[in-house]
């Protein structure tokens, strides 16, 4: 048996963000290549509100922002943080009290505030939308409350020109409703942007929580079945009426179609119409939001990881290292499961090799809620490089691994987002791995003494010649539901004996 046990740095790191609109600190639990959120709170302060007028930070928020700082600073520092960054953004950095107040800051909680420029805002967004889908290809938007910060994103994870648009839902609130006002400030601020160029016909990736907002909105009228905002896409022309719609909106209208904080509601109108016209002029062919950005980008520098590693396969190590039998091995069962799928394309394989690692997460459920415990695990993990499909893929696996019917009631919603043909192959995964785990009971060196064999249609479980304590009727069942799953007949599907069976 193969030794592949993960190796996990360990590691916390807290990103502070100030923004124009609100305050938020993630803590990110570092595992290998990957982070997870261990805490993330946010706070609307609105620093940002009136600064197009007064040319200073608005004076309620800069009182919430002393506050919750300091709050969260303590809270990082209690959770015994190994990097802790506070980090500015437009409104602090355009601001003629800016410096003042970042000063403060520094006094009150003993860390320095940085203020980042437009350049290193949009650069560091974009290094969070890689690190969240690392085949991102197009253009990439940041929202703040201030500005709009713009940046090309190539499919080899490059980071490309960027630029800085004086726009931001607070700072176009001096029109109030004059909404003709509001579209000529769009209008001038995106009248000679070259750079959206580059989104032609390919992906206009949205970060910021505004579009957030946004994002959930259409998920709600259109009965979306999986809450996840990351890498949820729609179309040019999807997006076009449903921005007119909402940019017409009053906040009263929206209060009655969604639950979204009110404060964040504010500003909803405006960003649609930002938005709007950032896809007249750049016509992608699609809008992808991402849940992940600047704090995601910034932290994902510190991990100084081989960036061949897949973050989706470092997570699926690290939750089998600390919640499998024995620490698991995904690996050695992908290796033992592979005949069954013979030609699996690269993008297949990952997604079976995720399946096969957290094919043991649910062992300590009760017997009759593994599948369902499992389903949902797999579905809402907080990871950010797999897209909806593919979440439902390895969910559906794992999911049958465990015994999972097809017609499962828990399946229902999100199976349209897998077609027939992956729903099947996943549960035919499942499937070997149910059997693989009636062979050895989790005691996975046991596997080293049968294997899978595909030759022609048939598929053959081949065992050692004498005596072999893995023979069982639970074991011919399984082997026969895996047959049926991949489309074979009875007589294709058997088990033979071996004088020597390669490890």
């Amino acid at each position: 048996m193969p030794d592949r046990s993960p190796t996990l740095p360990a590691g916390r790191i807290a990103v502070v963000d100030v923004g124009s609109n609100s305050l938020r600190l993630v803590v990110f639990e570092r595992l290998g290549a990957a982070l997870m959120p261990l805490l993330n709170e946010k706070v609307m302060c609105g620093l940002g509100r009136g600064i197009a007028r007064t040319g200073r930070l608005n004076r309620d928020g800069v009182e919430l922002a002393y506050n919750n700082v300091q709050r969260f600073v303590a809270l990082a520092r209690a959770l015994q943080v190994d990097h802790l960054a506070v980090i500015a953004t437009a409104a602090v950095r355009d601001a003629s009290d800016g410096a003042a107040f970042a000063a403060e800051i520094g006094r009150r909680c003993g860390v320095e505030m940085r203020i980042i420029d437009g350049a290193e805002e949009a650069r560091l967004s974009a290094a969070g939308v890689l690190f969240g889908i690392p085949t991102a290809d197009g253009v990439v938007g940041d929202l703040g409350g201030g500005s709009v910060e713009l940046v090309q994103v190539g499919g080899d994870r490059a980071i490309g020109a960027g630029v800085t648009l004086p726009l931001g839902p607070l700072r176009l609130a001096e029109h109030g409703d004059n909404r003709k006002g509001m579209a000529d400030a769009i209008d001038r601020a995106t009248a000679d942007v070259p750079l959206l160029r580059a989104a032609t016909g390919k992906t206009l990736y949205l970060v910021g929580g505004a579009w957030r907002a946004i994002a959930r909105l259409h998920m709600e009228q259109t009965r979306y079945p999986l809450h996840i905002i990351h890498q949820y896409t729609i179309t040019r022309g999807q997006a076009e009426g449903f921005l007119d719609l909402i940019a017409r909106l009053s906040r009263r209208s929206l209060e009655q179609i969604t639950t979204i904080n009110r404060k964040r509601l504010e500003v909803v109108p405006a960003a649609a119409a930002i938005l709007r016209r950032l896809i007249a002029v750049g016509r992608p062919a699609r809008i992808m939001f991402s849940a992940f950005g600047l704090r995601e980008g910034y932290a994902s520098e510190l991990l100084d990881a081989d960036p061949r590693v897949d973050p989706l396969l470092a997570v699926c190590m690290g939750i089998a290292a600390s919640q499998s039998r024995s620490r698991g091995d995904g690996d050695w069962l992908q290796l033992w499961t592979a005949p069954a799928f013979p030609g699996l394309p690269a993008a297949a394989r990952r997604l079976h090799r995720a399946a096969c690692w957290l094919s043991d997460i649910a062992w300590t459920e009760h017997p009759d809620y593994r599948a369902a415990h499992a389903f949902l695990r797999c579905l809402r993990m907080p990871v950010g490089a797999v897209d909806h499909a593919e979440r439902v893929f390895i969910a559906t696996a794992v999911h049958s691994r465990y015994g999972g019917a097809p017609d499962s009631p828990i399946r229902a919603a999100t199976a349209p987002l897998l077609d027939d043909r992956a729903a099947g192959e996943a549960r035919a995964l499942g499937l070997a791995l149910r059997l693989a785990y009636t062979l050895c009971g989790g005691a996975l060196d046991l596997l080293a003494d049968a294997r899978l064999v595909r030759e022609g249609d048939a598929l053959i479980l081949e065992l050692p010649a004498s005596g072999s304590v893995l023979l069982g009727e639970a074991v011919q069942r399984r082997l026969d539901a895996l047959g049926r799953a991949l489309g074979l007949g009875r007589r294709s599907v058997r088990y033979r004996s071996s004088v020597a069976v390669p490890a």
